[in-house]
Order: structure tokens, then C-alpha cells, then sequence
């Protein structure tokens, strides 16, 4: 039976240097929600029960657009963090790396799916 301190028992289990990071960035993105979602509520609600072609011009202007894209983009990325969050509280092994990488190609396929629509109208 070997003799183990307690430093020696928590070396390599420490940590992974990256949940500072993770924090503030969910944070960060936090703090964005909390101004951008008012203001696309806002924006859209403008040109809710409008006809297409109202909305289209309507999201022509460069002020809604921009809203709805930053919304989109931090809506989410906050959305993907949180989800990694929750996998790796819950999930263990190899399903672990299975599920985040799923949920990632999700968040940033629906993303990329959102800008591409704001796009298409706007332009």
C-alpha cells in the first residue's frame, strides 16, 4: 500500500483552464440578451401582421437587421454554452464528446440558417 498526500491524490485532476472563460462568457452574452431581446421584440413587433413586402422593406433598414443578427449570433452561441454546460454535468464518456459536438453543429447550423434569412431579405 503506498502512502499518498493529499497534493499528490489531486494531482491531474485539477482544472481544465478554461472554466473562467466559459463563466464570463456566458456572462457576457448574458448581459447582451438583456439589451438585444427588448430590442428585437421591439423591431419586430413593428412589422408583426405586416404583408411581405412591408417587411422586407421594413428589414431592409439597416437598425432591424442588425438587431436581428446580433440577436441571432448571442442568442446562439449563449444557447451552446449553456448546452455544453448541461452535457457535461450529465453526460459521461465518450457520449459526452458525441453530444456536444451534435448540439455545436446545431447551434451554429441554426445560426448560420438565421443570418442567411436576414440576409435574403435584406439584401
Amino acid at each position: 500500500m503506498r502512502y499518498l498526500t493529499d497534493r499528490k491524490r489531486a494531482v491531474g485532476l485539477g482544472s481544465a483552464k478554461s472554466g473562467v472563460h466559459h463563466f464570463w462568457a456566458m456572462k457576457v452574452s448574458s448581459v447582451a440578451l438583456l439589451i438585444l431581446i427588448p430590442l428585437f421584440v421591439f423591431t419586430f413587433g413593428c412589422v408583426l401582421g405586416s404583408s411581405y413586402e412591408e417587411v422586407v422593406a421594413y428589414y431592409s433598414r439597416p437598425f432591424p437587421a442588425i438587431v436581428a443578427a446580433l440577436t441571432i449570433i448571442v442568442g446562439f452561441k449563449h444557447f451552446n454554452d449553456g448546452v455544453q454546460v448541461l452535457i457535461e454535468d450529465y453526460v459521461h464518456g465518450a457520449a459526452q464528446k458525441v453530444w456536444i459536438i451534435l448540439m455545436t453543429c446545431l447551434s451554429y447550423g441554426a445560426m448560420a440558417t438565421g443570418l442567411f434569412a436576414i440576409a435574403k431579405i435584406a439584401l
